[in-house]
């Protein structure tokens, strides 16, 4: 169906009731397969989403679940709160996607965010890497001013 970027609706509400710490929460991604089954955006609650719908990726050298993102750094920019996050780079496999989640597998898997690649992105026997972008006021992957 369809990948729409954005942060869930239901992260926003549970990092006000304290129930995400970026800083020490398992934080992992995981592929969305092209042209998945499901609709992903902000009302996607949790990482079984996807796989309540058979959406995840598969692939050589790929693992359901995804990986653990790494170095997630909380800081401000100016009056803004943002995270940086390392580029994540999944080595050595077949797999395409069109989209990723990002969710918190401490907390029971709750959905962070979406994002549609804007189109489907292949590696064969190779590096699939997400890269992040910029962490400030204007481009951080989250913030909140």
């Amino acid at each position: 169906m369809a990948i729409t970027t954005a942060i869930c609706k239901s992260f926003k509400q549970e990092l006000l009731g304290g129930i995400h710490d970026l800083d020490t929460d398992t934080i992992k991604v995981a592929l969305i397969k092209e042209t998945p089954t499901g609709t992903y955006d902000n009302t996607t609650a949790n990482y079984s989403d996807v796989t309540g719908n058979s959406d995840e990726a598969t692939g050589t050298g790929y693992t359901a679940g995804g990986q653990d993102l790494n170095n997630i750094t909380i800081s401000l920019d100016g009056t803004t709160a943002i995270i940086d996050i390392d580029d994540e780079t999944f080595s050595t496999v077949t797999v395409s996607a069109d989209g990723c989640i990002i969710y918190n597998s401490s907390q029971g898997n709750k959905a962070i965010a979406v994002f549609d690649f804007g189109g489907t992105k292949s590696s064969t026997n190779g590096d699939f890497t997400i890269v992040f972008p910029t962490a400030d006021a204007s481009n951080a992957i989250l913030r909140l001013a």
